[in-house]
């Protein structure tokens, strides 16, 4: 009984939507008004923990499957949660109670995707596991879709605010980060939305890789929702309203691989013929045999995935424009490690301040499409910024503290005099110089009293600093990603004048 309050539809859709409504207005957030800790809940994810070796994460989460189910699946994950929210407006809009019915397992598609995902993701192709990741998806929904939404409400409170003499809001613009991401992401809005609309959890229990692992170790948790074959009178109720569809009211039978725990059935149950309880007396020495099995076969394969994957080299990266190669953000470590652990949630490109990561397309070749790469056409890399590393639930851009950004070296700056306006029309310019927070760009003198710019490439960082406010086309001077990030040579500083002044200098 205790455990049926505990665990009540209403707790549970309380939960829910709390967990969702702050990860989604922490993906869409570009005033700050949530603190940087909240990407704690991008770091409680099943993959992003899975790939960032997260153990403890890793161990909670199956030992909780073990125990009560798929409760991740209908709590703590986004896109289950999207796709509750569809199937409820698609109730209202119908104007009558949504009718599910009982379906039929496919275990070998299910599968056959996990496998596919974890092959690719061993030959270096990150790309399909991103697509169908639950949560990257949903990142890539709230960046492209659902934060310029909010960006236009923002504008139109501005607009009224403003005339009234209050500034309280402040315009925003509105872009396209990219066009292939921005395609990716509606195709999964329509896609998931449709099937939600129709089917309820069709894409949890029959795409989703992470649904089917979890739901494969739900199988043997030790509470469950069982059916009382005594009370039931198969009159049908609770399996129209399992949006999972995977209750058998003429054998009385749940598939625990697809039951999320949503405890619909419970609530429509007016014999009170559905509970959630442990298992049987009978069986519990089996079942906690189980148990323990599944729970070591499952840390192993989170352990063993991720280790087996550093064995594997990528492909050389794409070239783009005058850049041969792309530049990756600060943490990444190399672009091959990028490759590895990025599922493209497009978290760290949402939080940018400075807006310089966007979603590659072939900047890193066809394995690395929609993870973050840095471009500098409209703002450069905060020299102190290290919100990216911090918010990334992967790994793939480990955390960086101030002090080691200073010296992470993503790239080299080149200078090309042949399009310096210095060089080439004797106009006095410097704005390079003045941009460079490292002091790798400096003016020296050149001829006629004008100056022009000379570069030290192992003291640079690669901000981009010096490419973003060259103002001529092609740049004169622009960075270089490095495959390997470098650590760069400690800038010299200046020294402070410490002389004493006595008396008036006049």
């Amino acid at each position: 009984m205790l455990i049926s309050l505990l665990f009540s539809k209403k707790l549970r859709v309380i939960i829910s939507l709390t967990i969702f409504c702050l990860l989604t207005f922490f993906f869409i957030d570009f005033a700050g008004i949530l603190p940087n800790k909240f990407h704690v809940l991008g770091h409680i994810q099943f993959i992003p923990a899975l790939l960032s070796h997260s153990i403890f994460i890793l161990i909670c989460l199956i030992i909780c499957t073990l125990i009560f189910g798929r409760f991740y699946c209908s709590t703590i994950c986004p896109m289950g949660i999207f796709q509750d929210i569809v199937g409820k407006f698609s109730k209202l809009v119908n104007r009558k109670k949504k009718k599910y019915v009982y379906r039929k397992n496919y275990p070998i598609l299910r599968w056959s995707i996990v496998g596919i995902v974890l092959i690719l993701f061993l030959l270096g192709f990150a790309a399909f596991a991103g697509i169908v990741d639950p949560y990257s998806a949903y990142g890539r929904m709230a960046v492209h879709l659902f934060k310029p939404l909010y960006l236009f409400c923002n504008n139109i409170l501005a607009s009224i605010f403003t005339n009234f003499g209050n500034y309280t809001f402040y315009k925003m613009g509105i872009e396209m980060l990219s066009l292939s991401s921005f395609v990716v992401a509606m195709l999964t809005f329509l896609i998931i939305g449709m099937l939600a609309w129709k089917n309820g959890r069709l894409y949890c229990n029959t795409i989703c890789p992470v649904g089917t692992v979890l739901g494969f170790i739900s199988k043997f948790s030790f509470f469950k929702i069982r059916i009382n074959a005594d009370k039931c009178v198969s009159c049908g109720i609770c399996s129209q309203k399992c949006k999972a569809q995977c209750i058998d009211t003429q054998t009385k039978t749940i598939d625990y691989s697809r039951c999320v725990n949503c405890f619909n059935c419970i609530g429509s149950c007016g014999g009170k013929g559905i509970s959630f309880n442990p298992a049987k007396t009978k069986n519990s020495q089996s079942a906690d045999e189980n148990k323990r099995r599944f729970l070591v076969t499952g840390l192993t394969t989170a352990i063993g995935i991720p280790a087996a994957m550093a064995q594997k080299k990528t492909g050389l990266l794409g070239e783009k424009n005058v850049r041969k190669t792309a530049i990756s953000p600060p943490g990444a470590i190399s672009a091959e490690h990028l490759q590895k652990h990025c599922t493209s949630c497009h978290l760290c490109i949402s939080k940018c301040p400075s807006k310089v990561l966007k979603p590659a397309f072939m900047e890193y070749g066809i394995g690395g499409m929609m993870q973050p790469v840095m471009h500098f056409e409209k703002g450069f890399c905060n020299f102190n910024c290290t919100r990216c590393s911090k918010v990334c639930p992967t790994k793939a851009l480990t955390p960086l503290t101030k002090e080691q950004k200073h010296l992470t070296q993503v790239g080299r700056v080149v200078f090309r005099p042949e399009h310096c306006v210095v060089y080439a029309k004797g106009y006095n310019c410097g704005a390079c110089s003045e941009h460079c927070p490292t002091q790798a760009v400096k003016m020296v003198p050149y001829k006629n009293g004008l100056t022009i710019p000379h570069i030290d490439p192992d003291i640079c960082v690669g901000c981009g600093g010096c490419e973003f406010i060259c103002p001529v086309r092609p740049h004169a001077i622009y960075v270089e990603g490095n495959e390997i990030h470098l650590q760069a040579t400690p800038f010299p500083t200046e020294e402070k004048d410490e002389s004493i002044i006595t008396d008036f200098g006049f």
